[in-house]
This record gives structure tokens, C-alpha cells and sequence, in this order.
């Protein structure tokens, strides 16, 4: 039963849980994922944390807690704090346990795994992946293990999927060979979860050395994530573009896989009329997610990218069509896993902005050094912290735009924006880019946060807002009210 409405990011704007692989336990949709700290100097620097909520009730996320520290690994002792612990990802083992994959950035150079009794308990830490004569993968010269995917199939055979394609990153591969044919995939034994039968094989998913054919623009840069839906094998990954989440699909789980397409981009890029990053409607970066089928709906989970960095990351999610076997792009919204649009009544934090550009536009974020000479961008006050006040838009400056999709503005006659700043000049609201403003603000400076309000001339069941600023000076945007 729905008690709340799903905003994106879905978890707390103090929360910064990227490459999010979602799994149902028992009627609730656990999120595994990497732990990027506020204002991190890189990726991936907090231990594992959980959140999880009901399937029927997709806005209401409970934290589980902390699941897994990096000193339980037992080369902790050799592992440095600045080791980072990427993108993990959990199945159920034939034995009922629960199994969670993971591997250090310029640490060990192998697949992890730790064992608990519940989807959300404490994790332990329980071996290596390994071949028969027990060497650790990683160990005998192969291309580097990174972001591990697990799936078990239904026949019971469990799969690996690793790889990291790019060979321009000395920092990440720490010495070793990016898989340039692709993701490598291993079968376990799933007896001890650990053994490998059979591999690496590459699955056919064309990497940086390989003919492109129909994965030309959309080759494999990592990410991996297996699914399957009917008898197809969906799997899942990020493009040498970084910014999208691609697919390729096959009848067997090991080999075969002919390109999809896009699920999505953080940039909403591809959709119509984006073409390339510099027409992007957020700035982008690298991402990293997987797709689930909730109550006959299905989901696409990836992450955004704030503060004005790539090492701040929040989860997201949208609902995806999904038909005749074919998923279609889905657009960044700020209503996810709503459902529906959000009410036309009630006031909405600034930090749900779906959209976010400057009058120059946007940019790849390790572009951007010189951000706030004219980018708009998410933040918050203080460190990395659990609860306190939330993210808001900062830089708000002449040009600057905050879309916010969608709203059932039926009913709704009036609104008031809530900022901070030292600008003089009109914020337009619009229910298209470009389009006729539909209310027009008047704002002035204020050292506190102020409400300046406006009668909204729109009407609608499902209606985008978009704020523009065109003024003179800057200010922070907090939240508005709608009535």
C-alpha cells in the first residue's frame, strides 16, 4: 500500500548510494550499490550500506544500515582507506544464503564475496573467486576484475560478469589489462559460490579492440549487470560514453549478445533533439545500474551525478517501457518511482530537479573545474553526514534553468519559489523549455531564505515546470510550494 510519493533521487539527498543493483527479497526491492561521501576526492570511499522498501510502496525507503566494511576483507591489512569498494552486486544462494560480489579499486585485483543469512544483515567475509587449483581470478594475467555482476539462472548455474575497458586509466587498472574484447564471463560452482567451471569467455558484447557493427558509439566500457526477462538474457552495462546505461540481449547467458539499445542517460541524451553532451539537460558523467520488474512494471535503476563533481553520485530510477522483448529510453524525471505525476499540491525540494543547466549549457563533470562561472549546481552545507538539511541548487545566475518533470497541476493556481541570494530580477516559470512562461516571479536579495510567490497559470494532468532565471547576481534554490 502507497504511503508516499517516489521523488528521484529516491533515497535521502544526504545519500550517496551510486551503481545501484536492485534485487526482491520477500516483497522488498533491496538496493546494493557502491558509497560515494559527500564531497568525496574520488568514487566509492564509504563501506556498503542497504536501503530497501515494500514493492508496493516504492517511496518509502528504510536504511538497513551498514552491511560491510572494507577492513573485513582479509587483505585488509594491505588495503589503504583510499582503496576504494566499487559497485557490488548480491544473489540468493542455493543454500538460502545471500552473497554479495565486490571487488577493491587498486586493491587485491580479484572478486570478493562475503556471506550473510539476510538480504540486509552483516555481512561476513567468506573467500575469492578461484579457479580449481585455487589461484585467485585476477591472478594469472587476465584483464582486470571490476564490477562484478552475479546471476543465477533459473536452471541453478551462476554466472560472473566482469570488465573494465577503458586502457586510458593507468590510476584504475593499477597494472593491469582492460578488457579490450569486451565483458569476460565465468560459471560458479554453485556449491561453494566460488569455484569457476567454465571461462572466461567473452559474451560478445564488442569492447574498444573490437569490430563495433551495431554497437558502434555504444561499445562496452563496464557496469556489468545480467537480467533476464522470458527466455532472453538482457544484459546491462555502460557505454564508452559514460553518461548511458546500454543493452544487448541473447538466448543464452554465456554468448551471442546482439545490441539493444539505450536505457538511459543521465543527460537525457539521444532522446529527441539531444544529440551530444553540449545539449545535455544535466551535466553528465560515468553511470552504472540495472533494470527490475516490479508488479508487472519495469524499472531502470542508474545514478546522477551533484556537486559539481563525479565522485557525489544518487541513486535514481525510472519506470521504462518495455515491450515485445524491447526496452525504449527512458527520460530523467523527478517522479521515478512514483508511479504517476506528482501532486499539484504540496512544497518540493529544489534537489529533485530532473534538469539543470547553465546559459552555457552543460558539461562532462571532469570538464568542469571552473563550474561556478555559470553552472547551476546540486550541493549542501557542511560534510558528509547522516539526516540535516537538504541538498539544494546552488548558482542560480543569469540563464540558468531548473526542470522538474512531472506534475498534475489540475488544481493548482498558485506557487512560491524559496531562495537565498544577492540577485536582483524574474524568475520564469514554463511547462516546456523555451516555452510562454506561465508564471513570472519578481526576486530581490535576501540574506535569509525568502519566498517569493506568483499566480500559475497552467493547467494539466501530467505538466513539467520549468524555472528560469534572467537577472543580474545569483541565489541558492531551496524548494517550492505549490497550492
Amino acid at each position: 500500500m502507497k504511503t508516499k510519493q517516489a521523488f528521484n533521487p529516491y533515497l535521502p539527498s544526504w545519500e550517496y548510494v551510486p551503481d545501484g543493483e536492485p534485487h526482491i527479497v520477500d516483497g522488498r526491492v533491496y538496493v546494493y550499490g557502491s558509497h560515494d561521501l559527500f564531497n568525496g576526492l574520488n568514487f566509492c570511499l564509504g563501506d556498503y550500506v542497504c536501503w530497501s522498501a515494500p514493492v508496493d510502496d516504492l517511496g518509502n525507503w528504510r536504511y538497513e544500515g551498514c552491511i560491510y566494511k572494507r577492513e573485513q576483507d582479509a587483505a585488509a591489512p594491505r588495503i589503504r582507506l583510499t582503496h576504494e569498494l566499487a559497485a557490488p552486486d548480491m544473489v540468493q544462494g542455493p543454500d538460502g544464503k545471500f552473497y554479495l560480489y565486490y571487488f577493491f579499486l587498486g586493491g587485491t585485483k580479484t572478486i570478493s564475496v562475503a556471506r550473510c543469512d539476510s538480504p540486509a544483515g552483516k555481512y561476513e567475509f567468506y573467500g575469492y573467486v578461484k579457479y580449481k587449483d585455487g589461484t585467485p581470478v585476477g591472478k594469472k594475467g587476465e584483464p582486470i576484475q571490476f564490477d562484478p555482476g552475479i546471476f543465477m539462472d533459473d536452471d541453478g548455474r551462476l554466472y560472473l560478469y566482469t570488465g573494465f575497458a577503458l586502457a586510458g586509466n593507468p590510476i584504475l587498472l593499477g597494472g593491469s589489462k582492460p578488457t579490450e574484447h569486451g565483458p569476460m564471463c565465468f560459471e560458479l560452482d554453485p556449491s561453494d559460490m566460488l569455484t569457476v567451471q567454465a571461462g572466461p569467455v567473452y559474451i560478445g558484447v564488442a569492447g574498444e579492440k573490437e569490430p563495433a557493427g551495431a554497437y558502434e558509439g555504444h561499445t562496452f566500457l563496464e557496469a556489468s549487470s545480467m537480467r533476464k526477462f522470458g527466455d532472453t538474457y538482457y544484459f546491462i552495462y555502460s557505454s564508452m560514453r559514460s553518461h548511458e546505461l546500454c543493452y544487448a540481449v541473447s538466448d543464452r547467458p554465456t554468448g551471442g549478445f546482439q545490441f539493444g539499445g539505450t536505457l538511459v542517460s543521465v543527460g537525457d541524451i539521444g532522446l529527441p533533439g539531444i544529440t551530444d553532451v553540449k545539449h545535455a539537460r544535466n551535466c553528465t558523467g560515468n553511470t552504472h545500474g540495472s533494470v527490475i520488474e516490479i508488479n508487472g512494471k519495469y524499472y531502470v535503476f542508474y545514478h546522477r551525478h551533484s556537486n559539481r563533481k563525479q565522485s557525489s553520485r544518487q541513486a535514481m530510477a525510472e519506470e521504462i517501457r518495455f515491450e515485445d522483448g524491447r526496452f525504449y529510453q527512458a527520460e530523467v524525471t523527478s517522479c521515478g518511482l512514483n508511479g504517476a505525476p506528482l501532486s499539484g499540491k504540496g512544497r518540493y525540494p529544489a534537489y529533485i530537479a530532473c534538469s539543470l543547466y547553465g546559459r552555457r549549457g552543460t558539461r562532462f563533470l571532469s570538464m568542469i573545474k571552473h563550474a561556478k562561472k555559470g553552472y547551476p549546481y546540486l550541493t549542501q552545507d557542511g560534510p558528509d553526514r547522516e539526516g540535516g538539511p537538504d541538498q539544494y541548487i546552488a548558482n542560480m545566475s543569469e540563464g540558468a534553468v531548473a526542470g522538474f518533470k512531472y506534475f498534475d497541476l489540475s488544481g493548482t493556481s498558485k506557487m512560491r519559489i524559496n531562495i537565498k541570494g544577492n540577485a536582483f530580477g524574474i524568475v520564469s516559470v514554463s511547462t516546456q523549455e523555451n516555452g510562454r512562461p506561465v508564471a513570472r516571479i519578481k526576486i530581490k536579495p535576501s540574506r535569509k531564505m525568502h519566498g517569493f510567490k506568483a499566480d500559475l497559470k497552467a493547467q494539466g494532468e501530467k505538466q513539467a515546470l520549468f524555472f528560469k532565471f534572467e537577472g543580474k547576481g545569483s541565489f541558492c534554490f531551496y524548494s517550492f510550494d505549490l497550492k
